[in-house]
Formats: C-alpha cells, sequence, structure tokens
C-alpha cells in the first residue's frame, strides 16, 4: 500500500501541482484507511472494505464533514490507480457521499469589522503590520494562506491589485482597495527603516521570517480577545464578513465567486442567506402593501 500511496504521492504533487498542504492532507486521510483497514494492497480492497471503514468512523463518532473528505480522498485514490491500470475498478465509484448540513458561515457586520481593523497600534512594526493584514483580509478576501504567500513583487500598488496563489496552485489577481494600499505603504516604511528579514516575503514576524497561517491567527485571536468583538472568531471569518457585505451591498453571485477564487459558483451560493436583510429592505420601500 505504501507503494501505492508514494505514487499518488508524486500524482498529486507533479500532475496535479497541488500544493503541500494538500498533498498532506490526502496522505493522512489514505494511511488512516490502509491502518484501520489493515490494507496491505489496494487490489484487494472491495465495496464491503469501505463500508466496514465508514462504520469505523462512525463508531469513532467522525463528523459527516470529515468522513466526507476521507471519501473524497479515497475515491481521488482509486480513480488515479484505475487511470494508471493499478486496479480493475474503484470500490469507491458506488459509495455516496453522506449527505451534509450546510453550515451558515460565521460573520461580522460591518461596525464590528471597522472596530477589529482599527484595533491596532500603528506606531509601531508590529502595530503597523497587523493594521496591514486585517485591512488586506477584509479588502481582498483572500484566504490567510494565500495571504502569507503574496510578495513584495506581487503588490501592484498602481493598479491596486496583488497576485495570489490559491487553491489547485491557481494564480489570480485580487483587487486592494485604497484603505489597505495606505496600510500596507505605512507597514513597508517602518520595515525598510529596519533593513532586515526577507526581501521576498510581503509579511514578516519580529525575527524577519515569512509569517505563517497560524501566526496569523494568533494575531487575529489577541485583538479578538482585546475588543471581545465575538466569539469562535478566525482569519476565515473576515473572508466571510467580506462576501457578505458585498453581496448585502449588491454585488452579484458571479462576481463575488470570482473575487474568493470558488471554483463552482455553488460554493459561493452559501453566502446569499445574508441577502435576505438586503431583500426586506427593498420589499419595505417598493412594495405598496408592505
Amino acid at each position: 500500500m505504501k507503494r501505492y500511496i508514494e505514487k499518488f504521492k508524486n500524482y498529486l504533487t507533479i500532475e496535479k501541482n497541488y500544493s503541500p498542504h494538500t498533498v498532506r492532507n490526502y496522505l493522512a486521510d489514505l494511511n488512516g484507511f490502509s491502518k484501520s483497514s489493515s490494507v496491505e494492497d489496494p487490489g484487494t480492497v472491495d465495496y464491503l472494505t469501505v463500508r466496514k471503514y465508514l462504520a469505523y468512523l462512525r463508531e469513532k463518532s467522525i463528523s459527516k464533514r470529515s468522513v466526507a473528505r476521507k471519501l473524497s480522498s479515497l475515491r481521488t485514490f482509486f480513480r488515479f490507480l484505475v487511470r494508471d491500470g493499478y486496479v480493475k475498478a474503484s470500490p469507491v465509484a458506488v459509495i455516496s457521499t453522506p449527505k451534509l448540513d450546510r453550515k451558515l458561515p460565521l460573520f461580522l457586520d460591518e461596525k464590528s469589522v471597522l472596530k477589529l481593523i482599527t484595533a491596532p497600534d500603528t506606531n509601531s512594526f508590529r502595530g503597523a503590520r497587523d493594521r496591514a493584514i486585517l485591512e488586506t483580509l477584509y479588502s481582498t478576501g483572500i484566504r490567510v494562506s494565500e495571504l502569507v504567500g503574496i510578495g513584495i513583487s506581487d503588490m501592484d500598488f498602481i493598479g491596486g491589485v496583488a497576485k495570489v496563489l490559491g487553491k489547485g496552485r491557481i494564480e489570480r489577481l485580487a483587487p486592494v482597495g485604497d484603505k489597505a494600499i495606505d496600510a500596507i505603504r505605512e507597514y513597508l516604511a517602518y520595515r525598510n527603516n529596519k533593513r532586515w528579514g526577507d526581501k521576498t516575503a510581503l509579511f514578516l514576524n519580529k525575527s524577519g521570517k515569512r509569517l505563517t497561517g497560524r501566526s496569523v491567527g494568533r494575531i487575529i485571536d489577541r485583538y479578538i480577545k482585546d475588543l471581545s468583538v465575538k466569539e469562535h472568531i478566525s482569519p476565515h471569518t473576515l473572508r466571510h464578513s467580506f462576501a457578505t457585505h458585498l453581496l448585502n451591498r449588491g454585488a452579484d453571485l458571479r462576481s463575488v465567486q470570482e473575487l474568493l477564487g470558488h471554483k463552482n459558483l455553488s460554493t459561493t451560493q452559501i453566502y446569499t442567506h445574508v441577502t435576505t436583510e438586503r431583500l426586506k429592505s427593498v420589499y419595505d420601500k417598493a412594495h405598496p402593501r408592505a
């Protein structure tokens, strides 16, 4: 099994050009399946093997979402094995994905976002950097993994766009608002005075190295705790807020899909629940019997 997983790893890395993080998740799912099912040869895996594995996951109280992801990893793995002739048929092909409960995204209202992004004291390198991070996340709606991957050369300060590397290693241009541009310039002024650290990365930690996603999470947690804005806020909440506020102010779903870098429109449609407030306002103003 290890040999086939290694071949699959090369396929994901070289042919599909998936990010290291995505590849790690696939491999973790496959190794978990192999260990719990005592599978040594993928050719011996049949429909019943997969069903027993799913029953095992249910016994462990694994969430439906995690089960769906693990099943998707198996599906992709066996599709690869069939394609390259290692097995004749996929045992996962006849198994349906568990129906997921649609989880509404948590978002902040506009006043809470303003309170959060203006919280850092910009009279220091760290404060200016944190303000630039918060402004950029809300201004662009990009993922934290995309934010920490931005290089200085990826920023077009005149055009007001940033080149980001999204899921599937797909590049896109994300519009950056004037306030975020100003915040980044202010942060870079502090950074240039230091004349140290990574010369390519845009956002650096106190040691001059490129910030990680976890570090950004800790930065936001610190301001959330200080402000007591809302519980369970994460960097992704600013992305949800970005999409929600755009739709509430009249942006069309297709445009928001492009801005978020979603491959499928169905992924973006989860945000349509937030337009109810705007639609009700329009209804109250326009309907003669409202």
